[in-house]
C-alpha cells in the first residue's frame, strides 16, 4: 500500500473534522466564552474525549488489529471468516462490560467530576451540581464510541481507513448544529445542550460504522459471552495499551484537574482552546500515521519482512518530522494571530485570546513528541508488546504531575501545557531508545541526513512569519471573511517559505514527495 496516500486520505478527512472542530470552538467561544459554564462543560467533555483517544484511537486498535490481522492472514485458517468470529467473541465480552461501566459512572458521576476538576475553584454547591449534570449527559458517549472502535478496527484491517476516519466529522457537525440551533443568552443552557449533543453524536457515529460494515460484507452477531484464550489475550493487551497510547490524554486530564482546582475560572478554557489548536496538526499527522503504520508493520512482521518494517518506520518518522517541525514553529511564534482570528470575538475577550496563545506556545513545544509517540508505539504493538509502552507512560505521567505541581503556580495557565510537553518528550525518548536497543529501529542514512535540514527549514519559515505577523494583526480582528483571508495568507506564506527552504537545503527534492513511502500490501 502507499503509506503517504493512505495517511493523506485519513489526514484529509481528519482535516474536515478538525476544521469543523475549529468552527465549533469559535462558536463555543462566542456563545459561552471563558467562564464557569465553559469550564464545567469542558471538564464533562474531558472524560469521553479522553476515552475516545485512549480506546478508539489507541488501546483497542493497538490490541485488536494485530490479532485480527493474524487471524485473517493465517494460511491454515479461513481468512476473514476467522477474523470476524474473533471480532464477535470480542463484542460478546465488550458489550456487557460497557453497559455495566456506563451505569456505574452514571451513579458515581459526582466523585468522577470531583476527580476531574477538584470541585473547581470556589464554586457553590449548585454550580458543582450543574457540572455533575453535564458529566452524566456525556457519559453514554463512552459506551457508544467503544463500539465504534471495534467496528472501525475491523474496517482499518480491511484497508477501509477512510470510513473510520470520517466518523469524528459527525461529532463536530452535531456540536456545531447544537450551537447554531440551540444556543441561549444563558451560557449555562448552551453548555447543557452541548453535553446532550455529545452523546447524540456517539449514536450517529455508531450507526455510520454499522452501515459501513454491512456495506463491506461485515456483519457481527451477538454471542453469549465466553472468556476464551483469545479474548483473555485481547483483554490482557488492551489495558496496558490504554495507558501506553494515551499518556498524552491522561496528562491532559491531570492538567485540567489542577487548573480547575487551583487557577481562576477560564483557565480550563484557555488550556482547552490551546489544546484544540495543538490537536489540529496532531490529528492530521499523528493519528493518520499511527492508524496506517500499525496494520502495515504488523502485516510486514507477520510475513517475516523485518527489513520492510524497518523501512516503513524510518519513512514514517521522516514524514512525521517533515510535517510536525514547521507546525511547531508556527504555533509557538504565531499563537496570538491564530487565536485572535478563530476565537477573539463575542464573549471571548482580548485577554482570553492572549492567555490562550500563551498556553498554545507551551503545548506546541511538545508537538513533535506527541506525533512521534504515534509513530514509535506501533513498533511495540505490532510485536504484541504493550507492557513496555505502559511502563514508560506511567513514568511520563509522574514527570507530568511533578511538572504541573512545580510550574502551575509561577506560570499559571502556561504551567500545565508545558508540563505535558516535557512529559511527552521524556516518553518518546524512552520509546526511541528501547526500540534502538532491541534492534527494532535503526535510523537510516536518509533519515539522519534530512532531520537537521528539516529543522533549519522550519526555523527559516519561523523567521519570516515572525517578521510579517504584526502587519496582519489588524486584519485578524475584522469580519469572518477578512479574518479567514488574513489567516490563510499567513499560513500560505509559511508553507511556501518552508517548502522552498526544504528544497534549497536538500531536506527534500520535489520528486521525493510523490515517491515517498511507496509500498504495497496485499488485501486478504
Amino acid at each position: 500500500m502507499n503509506l503517504l496516500r493512505a495517511t493523506g486520505t485519513i489526514g484529509g478527512l481528519t482535516l474536515i473534522s478538525r476544521v469543523l472542530g475549529l468552527v465549533r470552538d469559535s462558536l463555543f467561544a462566542r456563545y459561552i466564552g471563558a467562564s464557569f459554564a465553559s469550564d464545567a462543560f469542558l471538564v464533562a467533555f474531558r472524560l469521553p474525549n479522553m476515552f475516545r483517544a485512549l480506546f478508539a484511537e489507541g488501546a483497542f486498535a493497538a490490541a485488536f488489529i494485530p490479532m485480527f490481522n493474524q487471524k485473517v492472514a493465517d494460511p491454515e485458517g479461513q481468512g476473514l471468516k476467522d477474523g470476524l468470529a474473533f471480532a464477535e467473541s470480542a463484542l460478546a465480552m465488550l458489550l456487557p462490560v460497557l453497559l455495566v461501566m456506563t451505569v456505574v459512572l452514571e451513579i458515581f458521576a459526582w466523585p468522577v467530576t470531583f476527580a476531574l476538576s477538584g470541585k473547581f475553584n470556589g464554586v457553590s454547591h449548585d454550580q458543582f451540581a450543574f457540572a455533575v449534570q453535564l458529566s452524566r449527559l456525556t457519559i453514554p458517549y463512552l459506551m457508544l464510541i467503544s463500539l465504534v472502535s471495534l467496528l472501525g478496527g475491523i474496517l482499518n484491517s480491511l484497508n477501509k481507513f477512510w470510513v473510520n476516519a470520517a466518523a469524528p466529522i459527525l461529532l463536530n457537525a452535531t456540536l456545531v448544529a447544537a450551537l447554531l440551533l440551540f444556543h441561549s443568552d444563558d451560557p449555562l443552557v448552551t453548555a447543557r445542550n452541548q453535553a446532550i449533543a455529545v452523546s447524540v453524536s456517539g449514536l450517529l457515529q455508531l450507526l455510520w460504522l454499522a452501515w459501513a460494515c454491512r456495506h463491506n460484507g461485515v456483519s457481527l452477531k451477538l454471542r453469549r459471552p465466553r472468556l476464551s484464550p483469545e479474548v483473555k489475550r485481547l483483554l490482557s493487551l488492551i489495558w496496558p495499551a490504554a495507558a501506553g497510547s494515551g499518556a498524552v490524554q491522561i496528562n491532559l486530564v491531570i492538567s485540567t484537574a489542577l487548573a480547575a482546582s487551583l487557577l481562576a475560572h477560564g483557565s480550563v478554557t484557555y488550556i482547552y482552546m490551546a489544546d484544540r489548536l495543538n490537536q489540529l496538526p496532531l490529528g492530521l499527522i499523528g493519528i493518520g500515521l499511527g492508524t496506517v503504520l500499525l496494520p502495515t508493520i504488523s502485516h510486514q512482521l507477520g510475513a517475516g519482512e523485518e527489513a520492510a518494517a524497518m523501512e516503513t518506520q524510518n519513512r514514517g518518522m521522516e514524514l512525521a518530522l517533515f510535517l510536525s517541525l514547521p507546525a511547531t514553529v508556527a504555533l509557538v511564534l504565531c499563537g496570538e494571530p491564530i487565536a485572535a482570528a478563530l476565537f477573539g470575538y463575542g464573549r471571548f475577550t482580548a485577554q482570553d485570546t492572549h492567555f490562550t496563545a500563551q498556553a498554545l506556545a507551551a503545548f506546541s513545544i511538545g508537538l513533535p513528541s506527541y506525533i512521534l509517540i504515534k509513530v514509535l508505539t506501533p513498533g511495540f504493538y505490532a510485536r504484541q508488546d504493550t507492557k513496555t509502552p505502559v511502563r514508560y507512560a506511567m513514568l511520563s505521567m509522574v514527570v507530568n504531575l511533578v511538572g504541573n505541581l512545580a510550574l502551575i503556580v509561577p506560570l499559571q495557565h502556561m504551567g500545565p501545557p508545558l508540563a505535558t510537553a516535557i512529559a511527552s518528550t521524556v516518553n518518546v525518548a524512552m520509546l526511541y531508545y528501547t526500540l534502538v536497543k532491541r534492534g527494532h529501529f535503526v535510523a537510516d542514512a536518509q533519515l539522519r541526513r534530512r532531520v537537521p535540514r528539516l529543522a533549519l527549514a522550519a526555523l527559516a519559515m519561523g523567521g519570516v512569519l515572525w517578521a510579517t505577523q504584526g502587519q496582519l494583526m489588524p486584519w485578524l480582528h475584522g469580519t469572518w471573511p477578512v479574518r479567514f483571508a488574513a489567516l490563510a495568507a499567513l499560513v500560505s506564506a509559511g508553507m511556501l517559505v518552508y517548502g522552498a527552504a526544504a528544497i534549497v537545503l536538500g531536506a527534500f527534492s520535489r520528486n521525493d514527495i510523490s515517491l515517498l513511502l511507496r509500498r504495497r500490501r496485499p488485501v486478504s
